[in-house]
């Protein structure tokens, strides 16, 4: 038995048998066929039988993921209908008596070196593809079977160096009881994704693939981030015992689904969700989500060869905010850049993405899509409680000009008269230090502040999240964070307007009562965890959680911080 320590990213046990999901070696040669036309069939056959799987997974990503995700691999599916490439390997075959493997990589190689060679982020992302579909092609033809996680048919825990946002898509949660990955934070996609998808997972774990053998018995604690390796009967026994407790705890939150967020003196504080897709919106209801808290709407703009048009959006806002029946939804504008990219904007590559071209600086810059995105918003507005938060506020001239744009198109449309709400408030998302220490500026001019905490901490200790060497940088409780989020919450409530949280830190458990005692007052969070938060703050008084704030803000350390907070409003 061995124990290995990770990333709690997921809540839940998982046990079973490992899966790794590792790329074969696919080692192709030349060689003579004496029967070329033989040698063709069999390649048609590789290519219908590469395109019936990405069918299933195209299938199951549109059912368990949504259209924008499903589009991924119907792009790979028009590449293997390319007679583009298709038809120069069935030349190689005819005329050089090539074996099929060799004519199908030589050819996609050719393709996938013009491609790259190009100065097109576009293009660049096509030959991606053909790699992809061309492993999936050579592994039929040379008979080694690739790993797809939408095929695995029995119980299994994942293990792989990481996942992609492709590769979670593909989970099949039937079969998929967990994974556990070598690298990773619990603010990257495939922990972001496991949550939503309510997968228990430990991430950066550092060597699970070095460690765990396909089959190998493994036991995920997605709640205390260890992963157990070959674990004793014994071991099992009290694995399965925890895992019960933890479905009998989720039995009893569920019991609040419907109940206010109310702490023990009776102050109300509202609990929301972080949501992708409409689709995510069912998730919200189910777990007792008051409102969503931010709505990523850069998911719409991912995963496909060209922008959503003004109608695409409109019907995705309209469905968040009618299923929502009048609860407050937060739409944040388009946040692209740093480690999200749009191929098919043919953005320039850049030294440092993250303090680079992104978000609200190419929304300003790129007004075309601003304005469309603000359209669709403002004519879907009629359909429920919108509010709009532009991220990656810096200046509170940035915020002029977005509000400036946004009021002109609500303007040009009723003078067309399409009918927009009056009562769409309109928001900052404080991600940066200098907006937080500017919070008392900003204040008199939004409706409201959601602090993006992901971002404003790596911004303020200067440290990159998804960078494992300085994850230990990565400090929510930190005194310094901690005073920049009181500025904003003192300020905000000095201008009568509120404040929320959708960054990581607003569902965890350590800094709930801290939030509580500093004033916040809206936590957005995965919905995965709005019930387990609703009974802590059941049980919390925000007076007493208030009358720490002084003690706290004074800490030097992180470990101080936490050291108080689990004596005193006994956190485990």
């Amino acid at each position: 038995m061995l124990e290995l320590k990770g990333i709690g990213a997921s809540a839940g046990i998982a046990i079973a048998r490992a899966y790794r999901l590792e790329e074969p070696e696919l080692t192709v040669s030349k060689t003579t066929v004496a029967d070329q036309d033989a040698e063709i069939r069999r390649f048609e056959e590789a290519i219908q039988k590469s395109k019936s799987e990405l069918e299933k997974i195209k299938d199951h990503a549109l059912k368990e993921l949504g259209k924008d995700k499903a589009e991924i691999f119907a792009a790979h599916l028009l590449v293997l209908s390319d007679p583009e490439l298709l038809n120069p390997v069935k030349d190689k075959i005819s005329s050089e008596a090539s074996n099929a493997d060799f004519a199908m990589k030589e050819t996609a190689d050719m393709f996938v070196s013009m491609f790259e060679s190009m100065d097109n982020e576009y293009m660049k992302e096509r030959a991606a593809d053909i790699r992809d579909v061309t492993k999936r092609v050579i592994a039929h033809l040379i008979g080694v079977e690739l790993p797809s996680p939408s095929l695995i048919s029995e119980e299994v825990v994942i293990v792989a160096e990481d996942l992609t946002p492709s590769d979670t898509a593909q989970l099949n949660r039937q079969y998929v009881l967990g994974f556990t990955t070598d690298i990773g934070g619990r603010t990257s996609h495939s922990a972001i994704m496991a949550r939503s998808m309510e997968i228990p997972a430990v991430v950066g774990t550092k060597e699970a693939t070095a460690k765990i053998e396909n089959g190998t018995m493994v036991i995920v604690d997605g709640l205390s981030g260890d992963v157990i390796i070959d674990p004793s009967a014994e071991t099992i026994a009290a694995y399965e015992e925890k895992k019960k407790k933890h479905e009998a705890q989720k039995a009893e939150w569920a019991k609040l689904v419907n109940e206010p967020t109310v702490s023990k003196d009776g102050q109300h504080v509202e609990l929301a969700a972080n949501i992708g897709t409409p689709k995510d919106v069912k998730g919200v209801i189910e777990n007792g989500g008051e409102a969503v808290g931010l709505y990523r709407t850069e998911f719409l703009y991912m995963g496909r060869d060209q922008l959503p048009t003004e109608d695409e959006q409109f019907e995705a806002y309209k469905a968040v905010l009618t299923n929502m029946e009048g609860k407050p939804v937060v739409v944040r504008t388009l946040d692209i850049g740093g480690d999200k990219e749009l191929p098919y904007l043919h953005l320039p590559k850049e030294m440092n993405p993250f303090l680079g071209f992104r978000a609200i600086r190419l929304c300003l810059e790129e007004q075309d899509i601003f304005r469309t995105q603000l359209r669709a918003l403002l004519r879907a507005s009629v359909h429920g409680n919108l509010r709009i938060m532009f991220p990656m506020i810096a200046t509170l001239d940035e915020f002029r000009q977005a509000k400036a744009v946004l009021l002109e198109e609500k303007a040009a449309l009723q003078s067309k008269g399409t009918e927009v709400s009056e009562n769409i408030e309109i928001g900052i998302m404080v991600e940066i230090p200098s907006t937080a220490v500017m919070a008392d500026v900003f204040a008199k001019e939004v409706d409201f502040f959601s602090i993006g905490t992901n971002d404003l901490v790596q911004y303020t200790m200067a440290a990159d999240r998804m960078n494992e060497r300085v994850s230990y940088l990565y400090q929510p409780y930190n005194p310094a964070i901690l005073r920049l989020i009181t500025l904003v919450i003192e300020a905000a409530h000095k201008e009568g307007k509120w404040v929320g949280m959708c960054g990581e830190m607003a569902g965890d458990p350590i800094a709930i009562p801290i939030l509580l005692g500093l004033g916040l007052d809206e936590f957005s969070m995965s919905a995965t965890s709005i019930l387990p938060a609703r009974t802590q703050i059941l049980n919390l008084s925000k007076e007493e959680a208030a009358s720490h704030k002084e003690q706290i803000l004074g800490m030097q350390t992180t470990q101080e911080v936490i050291d108080f907070v689990k004596k005193t409003f006994n956190v485990k």
